[in-house]
């Protein structure tokens, strides 16, 4: 995986503008990785923010900021962290592969979601639909008293229990910020997803880096790929020069 240069973000951005959330980061980094978007959607969604984690780091730095608003008393929160406190270490991971679980006398066997699961039930409406939908994808088998049972005649618990064990086979793809209000003192879990994130802050940068592009070409009559190919640091030189 490399650094993508500024005219090859504009292009994976217009790109995303009509495409998925997923679809939109596949091809971000099938840019990056220079693989094809089946391999890609075949990396567990970890795998994958992994990735998207490392690419970010290389095009906006390793700080972020967050803002979240508190479900208690509707505090606005603004967040501060750096990609290093989000990143879970591989020796925490163990995604690869087929996992079982024994849970309230049923044996399951089942994997870990991928970016292509997810596409697939893209158009489901219901929340708790695509949960199943999901389910049924990723489950191998389920076994209750020697009976193999579907998806619709499992228990809650169980379900629940294999959405846990998911999230610990898998840690990278359920990144959980630890929050506290610093106005009423409520203290909950906010789930941090890095693909939306980090599109969010590719969508805003292509925004104000093609209005750059459009005050210097006005001004000096340079080609768009000229603009791109200098330095922020020029760049911003020459924007002061015309007072944009």
């Amino acid at each position: 995986m490399r650094a993508l240069l500024a005219p090859e973000i504009l292009d994976v951005w217009e790109r995303g503008l009509s495409l998925t959330p997923v679809e939109r980061v596949l091809t971000l980094l099938a840019v990056a990785c220079r693989e094809p978007l089946d391999t890609l959607a075949q990396l567990t969604l970890g795998q994958r923010d992994a990735r998207l984690m490392q690419l970010r780091d290389w095009t906006f730095g390793t700080r972020l900021s967050s803002v979240v608003m508190c479900p208690v008393c509707s505090e606005r929160l603004e967040l501060s962290f750096a990609t290093a406190d989000l990143r879970v270490g591989t020796e925490k991971a163990e995604s690869t592969g087929t996992l079982t679980l024994s849970v309230a006398g049923y044996e399951l066997r089942f994997r870990v979601p991928t970016s292509e699961d997810v596409i697939a039930i893209a158009d489901c409406q219901d929340a708790r639909d695509a949960r199943q939908q999901l389910l049924e994808r990723c489950l191998a088998t389920s076994e209750h008293q020697g009976k193999q049972v579907t998806v619709d005649g499992l228990p809650t618990e169980v379900v629940d229990a294999v959405a846990e064990r998911m999230a610990q086979a898998d840690p990278q793809g359920d990144v959980q910020l630890a929050v506290a209000c610093s106005q009423c003192g409520h203290q909950w879990q906010a789930t941090f997803d890095i693909a939306s994130f980090f599109w969010s802050e590719i969508h805003a940068w292509a925004q104000r880096t093609l209005r750059e592009v459009h005050a210097l070409a006005s001004v000096y009559g340079w080609r768009e790929s000229d603009i791109l190919s200098m330095s922020a640091w020029r760049r911003q030189f020459y924007l002061n020069c015309i007072g944009a």
